[in-house]
């Protein structure tokens, strides 16, 4: 089955064709960084606005690109939640409109299980295994035991981990968008100039939860007291101590997950699974582990219709069907600490 994925969540456009949920035919992605770089961070209103004037060519596009007619297609997927609200509403408004006139089924997913998945169209993997969506919205470990089955383990408890990235580049100017800036100015820097802090949590059951507000509040305004005293205060060491300490976070959740279940797989996804460190520190994980770490090319981590057109064949595959009642959600509206 072919199937139609459109995703604009955010402020990436995009469209791609997937064959039964695994072979990408095309994935063409519209980026908004040039309209968004001047305000450092996404203007809901101007994401909304650019999704209206390109989803019209982007799905042309992709279409295209994969050698394929609309007619061809066995159903259209398109993300439904959670994201900006504006944004979402122009990609479903889209994907109602289409499955109609073709006369095709129309499924709405989730963003979060749709990043998850995103291993899934480069690697083989069998469930369950052991999921890291780290992105600009969310930061979450967890057992993925099937397609639409989330265990989560942990989570942050406040900002995420894209995030902190994206403001703690704000704050010093460093550029937009602020995780790439960042890891490019980190390959510069000591990653030990600064000694910032791992949070401590000790109140209720945390032991898989990150916290990032501490480390965002010491970066910003209590640096000098994390300063080794004597390398260069310059913007390529902060920026290497700081992605040391927020992907250290991470990673050290990772070991005691990976241990406490017993899990021999292990899959990330999101925008910041793109970081070169955390790479890195996945592969190196894996070593220590005797695993194979599941990590998506730079394509499949960023916001994209194939993890959309993937998840949703499986969906589609099972009988799931979307009217044209299908509403748009900007929150997880399941999220309980425990499932997705």
């Amino acid at each position: 089955m072919l199937v139609l994925g459109i995703e604009t969540s955010c402020d990436e456009c995009s469209a791609a064709v997937v064959e039964d949920g695994r072979r990408i035919l095309s994935n063409v992605v519209a980026t908004q960084i040039y309209y968004h770089k001047p305000y450092d961070g996404v203007v809901p209103e101007i994401a909304s606005r650019k999704h209206t004037e390109w989803i019209v060519p982007v799905v042309r596009s992709a279409l295209s690109k994969a050698g394929v007619q609309a007619a061809d297609l066995g159903g259209v997927a398109v993300t439904g939640r959670p994201g900006l609200l504006g944004s979402l509403l122009v990609g479903l408004s889209y994907a109602k409109g289409l499955s109609y006139s073709l006369g095709i089924p129309l499924i709405s997913v989730d963003h979060i299980k749709a990043h998850l998945y995103a291993p899934l169209l480069e690697y083989e993997l069998d469930y369950p295994y052991l999921g890291l969506l780290v992105s600009g919205g969310h930061t979450v470990i967890c057992v993925v035991e099937g397609f639409d089955t989330v265990e989560v383990l942990g989570t942050t408890i406040d900002d995420a981990c894209g995030e902190a990235f994206d403001k703690v580049a704000k704050h010093y100017q460093l550029g937009y968008p602020g995780g790439v800036v960042i890891d490019r100015l980190s390959k510069e820097g000591n990653p030990r100039a600064y000694r910032f802090p791992q949070p401590s949590l000790h109140k209720g059951d945390h032991r898989f939860d990150v916290s990032y507000s501490g480390l965002k509040t010491a970066v910003i305004n209590q640096i000098d007291q994390f300063w080794d005293g004597a390398s260069e205060k310059s913007p390529e060491n902060i920026a290497a101590s700081f992605q040391k300490a927020a992907i250290d976070m991470i990673t050290s959740r990772l070991r005691k997950a990976l241990s406490d279940t017993g899990i021999k797989a292990l899959a990330a996804g999101g925008g910041v699974a793109a970081n070169s460190y955390l790479r890195s520190e996945l592969f190196r994980i894996g070593e220590e582990m005797g695993i194979e770490p599941a990590i998506p090319s730079m394509p499949l981590c960023t916001d994209n219709g194939a993890m959309i057109a993937g998840l949703g064949y499986h969906y589609l595959q099972r009988g799931d069907r979307d009217g044209l009642d299908a509403v748009a959600s900007a929150r997880v509206p399941v999220f309980n600490r425990k499932y997705l």
